[in-house]
């Protein structure tokens, strides 16, 4: 249905408020360090639930859509193996706190700290690299998301001349982000967001209840259950034809959550924004509980769309959906063609199920999540790029004002990139796919340099370099394969070398003979192999080349404490005294944990290991005394799953809309009141490299010289 004043009010209203804030918030920037990361005074609340707005894109909301409209829930019962995982990492500090210890502004900065100039800068390039062309098809996929939703036409004429809507769209909406951004840095971006994500719980609600009242539990069940074998989309043990999102997708996914620990950097000035080092990881604690109603509003969104187009009760209203998606959604290539239907469909399908006021609420929620990404990713690929590709190359530093008018340009910069980039470029694959073919550009590297930097003395930059490198050398690899395999790659093997093509379908069916979870197979239209594949063996590359030069080139072990800012104490440390095992280790309770510290995270504790519990539950059951049908998985989604999640989405969704504001308040006050004369010089300059590598090296090289 088309919007109505109701539906317009909904989206301008809130809408205004947040530039509102914005502007209020961009008044209290002093300096370099507000503009980076927020003057370091951000509160646990105010990280969690901004950051989460953030990572909770528009783009992400699509791509998870196409996600669950292809799988459903069969796949996401596996992603319950990255819960014991996420957990030992948030509770620990895994990487973030010894990140957090070192004080760098962004993550090449720690690399110059812990490697030398020259490889941050690098480093810096390629997460730049990396960053812009992973987020250049974001201003895409949003606006086609909000002209289609919108039901706006291809063009428009202005002056005389047609114009592209699309075009128009990302202009608009670009010009809306860089504008927030730009007032005040990471202090008017982390604050939007925050109001953003408050703002959006109580849309997820709406939403949640809008489709629990449409739709009733047989029409569910009716659609559902009717997916041929091998293609499930509620039993997690009946996916065995799935070729994309399946479980290796999910297994890679897990590995990589480890290894890529804060390497992405699309929201790294959070990383740094806390107020402590307690603070940052307790905003990665409470990182467990502030979905909310997320974990059920998008499976629902997803099976609502699906049983619309697919049940017999909606089937003149789908008609209508499915015309509007063939005759509006042509491409020269077929590839093209197809991935935009997967990515619209979803949406498309909401405009025509919506009724009024919930309309205008997921546009509002579209829009808001469109913003605070483009926002949050706009700040870090401009200061990255200024942070630790420009300036290591001047040898004074600038102003204040100068260097934030720098930071202000590559932010521009970067938004203009992403236009061209989105409007020429014709996406090919599914989103997250792309996400990982552009990503290992930087990340397959990334995690051993991160890891190994931050925990291993005996790490060198020679072993650093080697591992960039090689991650470079496949991600360039996947990104051409996947880009230009439909055209020219196939045609030509195809016309010149058939015998060559033949070999290579039948090593991808030896192989998916072969390996467990792996289903290839060739087409004229995408590249066999997924991102995620050509990623994970990108990992892999780059681990064992890291690990063996280092272990080759390492002549003196790195001092850690230094450059943590930790006090080693006397000359010849005490010996280790035994510990006895303590029941709050397993919470990572430290000594600066308060009352309420604890109780959040034994909260966090209980209730992700009763989730892993229910998983075991189940993983046993059904191996062990049989499979159950999908009757039962889809008995257990209707009476289990759903009425859980709807009892935390409520009390989170209050929970956290309190804490946010509290933590907002409590930013404005202390912004306010403090004194930040004496961090004019903290600008993400090394000011002295006594503690990199380089330095070491020199120095000893020097005493062997005059011994």
């Amino acid at each position: 249905m088309d919007l109505s004043w109701i539906d317009w009010l909904i989206i301008l209203v809130p809408l205004g408020a947040v530039f509102w804030i914005g502007y209020q918030a961009q008044r209290c920037v002093k300096g370099v360090a507000d503009f980076l990361s927020a003057g370091r005074a951000a509160g646990r609340y105010l990280l969690s639930v901004a950051d989460g707005a953030a990572g909770m894109g528009l783009i992400s909301l699509v791509a998870t859509f196409e996600m669950t409209y292809k799988s459903g829930s069969a796949i996401s019962f596996w992603w319950a193996l990255l819960i014991p995982v996420g957990l030992a990492m948030n509770l620990t500090g895994f990487v973030i706190y010894r990140y957090r210890e070192t004080r760098a502004m962004t993550l090449a900065q720690f690399f110059e700290m812990r490697y030398s100039k020259a490889f941050r800068v690098f480093a810096g390039f390629l997460a730049f690299l990396a960053g812009v062309l992973n987020y250049a098809i974001f201003p895409a996929v949003s606006a086609r998301c909000i002209q289609y939703f919108l039901r706006l036409p291809e063009t428009v004429s202005i002056l005389g001349a047609d114009w592209s809507v699309f075009g128009l769209l990302m202009a608009f909406f670009l010009t809306i982000a860089v504008i927030l951004v730009t007032m005040g840095g990471l202090l008017s971006t982390m604050v939007t967001d925050c109001v953003q994500g408050i703002f959006s719980y109580w849309v997820y609600a709406l939403l949640v209840a809008v489709i629990l009242t449409t739709f009733s539990m047989s029409q569910f069940r009716d659609v559902m259950l009717a997916r041929p074998p091998g293609e499930s989309f509620i039993n997690p043990f009946d996916t065995g034809k799935l070729t994309d999102f399946n479980i290796l997708f999910v297994f890679i996914s897990i590995f990589a959550a480890i290894y890529s620990r804060m390497a992405w950097q699309g929201n790294s000035g959070y990383n740094s924004a806390g107020a402590s080092p307690h603070e940052q990881k307790m905003g990665g604690v409470l990182g467990y509980w502030r979905a909310g109603f997320v974990t059920v509003m998008v499976p629902l969104l997803v099976y609502g769309a699906y049983t619309f187009l697919n049940h017999p009760d909606f089937a003149e209203q789908a008609g209508l959906v499915n015309a509007e998606l063939a005759e509006r959604i042509q491409f020269d290539s077929a590839a093209t063609t197809e991935t935009l239907r997967s990515q619209l469909r979803v949406p498309l399908t909401l405009r025509y199920l919506l009724p009024t006021g919930a309309t205008g609420a997921f546009c509002a929620l579209m829009l808001f999540l469109m913003i605070s990404t483009d926002t949050t990713y706009l700040h870090s690929w401009g200061s990255i790029l200024v942070q630790d590709v420009l300036l290591p190359f001047k040898k004074r530093p600038l102003s204040p004002r100068a260097h934030i008018r720098l930071l202000r340009g590559a932010i521009a910069g970067v938004a203009l990139f992403a236009w061209c980039f989105s409007y020429f470029f014709n996406q090919i694959d599914y989103i997250l796919m792309f996400f990982a073919v552009t990503g290992t550009i930087y990340l397959g590297g990334a995690g051993s340099v991160i890891i190994g930097g931050l925990y291993w003395r005996r790490a060198t930059t020679a072993g650093a370099w080697c591992a960039m490198c090689s991650g470079v050398v496949m991600g360039t690899l996947s990104f051409l394969l996947t880009k230009f395999w439909e055209d020219p790659i196939y045609p030509y093997l195809s016309d010149h070398h058939p015998d060559l093509l033949k070999q290579f379908a039948l090593i991808l069916e030896g192989a998916g003979s072969a390996l467990p979870f792996v289903n290839w197979e060739m087409s004229p239209h995408r590249f066999p192999i997924s991102g995620q594949e050509m990623f994970f063996a990108s990992i892999l590359l780059a681990i064992g080349s890291y690990i063996l030069v280092s272990l080759l080139t390492c002549r003196k072990p790195f001092d850690l404490d230094r450059m943590l800012h930790r006090d080693s104490g006397a000359s010849a440390p005490p010996a280790p005294e035994k510990k006895k095992f303590r029941w709050s280790r397993l919470a990572g309770i430290t000594a600066e944990y308060s009352r309420s510290d604890r109780i959040l995270a034994w909260s966090v504790v209980i209730w992700t290991g009763y989730t892993f519990f229910i998983f075991l539950f189940q993983l046993i059951a059904n191996t062990c005394f049989g499979f159950w049908s999908d009757e039962t998985w889809f008995a257990w989604f209707e009476y289990y799953t759903i009425w859980l999640n709807l009892l935390i989405g409520a009390v989170t969704t209050v929970w956290f809309t309190w804490g946010g504001i509290r933590d907002l308040v409590r930013l404005f006050r202390q912004l306010k009141s403090l004194d930040r004369t004496a961090d004019a010089e903290d600008d993400g300059r090394v000011a002295e490299h006594a503690d990199t590598e380089t330095e070491s090296r020199k120095k000893m090289q020097s005493k062997e010289a005059a011994e």
